[in-house]
């Protein structure tokens, strides 16, 4: 049973890894480097270095370039996570430098090339964190940060991280519009990454005030599967005593949850909120947690 599941998410994390690579090759390679700017990241100093010297694929210079951080961050991130992402870096080199060149690259806007950039770099990374892997370089040093500064999004760190290589883009393109396109490009994968990991683990948190909590809770519960938690309140103005249900449902549940509230106490106070990540019985388990 264990070999059958341990198997299911090898396959699972594959199949991530491929989409995810896809989406960030044509990111790179298709957007990026047809319009001569550099997104950030170590996939953006290899475009530097490509520019530089044109014999030197992208996707294999940003390999040679992951080694010393790969070195560097070997007793912080494990054995683990890094041979996973060792995985997720030959496939993505894979993608980069031999399937996705077969395919026209984009020629017209910059500025559409920069935004698409954004998207697909964006899509693809954030695939590939969901599964606990990366794609190396400049990640390795995203992760450790955030590790160390838990406080922080991963957006603002990939921003600061970018921000160096940006410049040097700018430099070396010798183009103020290759440092422009680059900072939009990375200004849309940090909100891209963020959106999407964010998005995968939100959910909805009703706060119900009611006469019939337990009547409530047990027809949530029935209907959809949701438990609840019950807390004694007491009005501070009446002084009263009336139940406080919590219920934490995914963003589908809500109206059903609502329904059913008002079905049972038309006079129930309710208040529904944004759970920007969920974890626990019913939701993603905490050890599902990329960051």
């Amino acid at each position: 049973m264990k070999v059958q599941i341990k198997a299911k998410k090898f396959l699972i994390d594959i199949i991530y890894d491929i989409i995810g690579s896809i989406f960030f090759a044509i990111g790179i390679y298709t957007f990026a480097k047809s319009a001569n700017f550099a997104p950030g990241g170590i996939s953006g100093l290899a475009i530097i270095i490509n520019y530089l010297i044109p014999q030197l694929p992208i996707g294999i210079t940003t390999l040679i370039l992951n080694i010393p951080l790969i070195l560097m961050s070997y007793k912080l991130l494990g054995k683990k996570f890094l041979i996973k992402s060792l995985k997720t870096m030959i496939i993505s080199t894979f993608f980069l430098d031999f399937v996705i060149p077969q395919f026209p690259m984009y020629t017209d806007d910059k500025m559409l090339a920069s935004i698409f950039s954004g998207i697909f770099l964006g899509a693809g990374l954030a695939l590939i964190y969901m599964r606990g892997s990366s794609t190396g370089g400049a990640d390795f040093l995203l992760i450790s940060l955030k590790k160390l500064i838990p406080h922080m999004s991963i957006g603002d760190i990939t921003l600061i991280i970018d921000g160096i290589i940006i410049i040097l883009g700018g430099i070396v393109f010798k183009d103020v519009n290759a440092l422009l396109l680059g900072a939009v490009s990375t200004i849309i994968l940090s909100l891209v990454i963020d959106r999407l990991m964010l998005g995968s683990n939100t959910g909805k948190l009703a706060i119900i005030v009611t006469n019939k909590g337990d009547e409530i809770a047990k027809n949530i519960d029935k209907e959809i599967g949701r438990g609840a938690t019950h807390i004694d309140a007491t009005g501070t103005y009446t002084k009263k005593h009336r139940d406080m249900i919590f219920c934490t449902c995914s963003n589908k549940e809500i109206h059903k949850i609502r329904n059913i509230i008002y079905e049972i106490d038309n006079n129930a106070f309710v208040m529904i909120t944004d759970a920007s990540e969920v974890f626990g019985e019913g939701f993603k388990t905490i050890d599902e947690k990329i960051f």
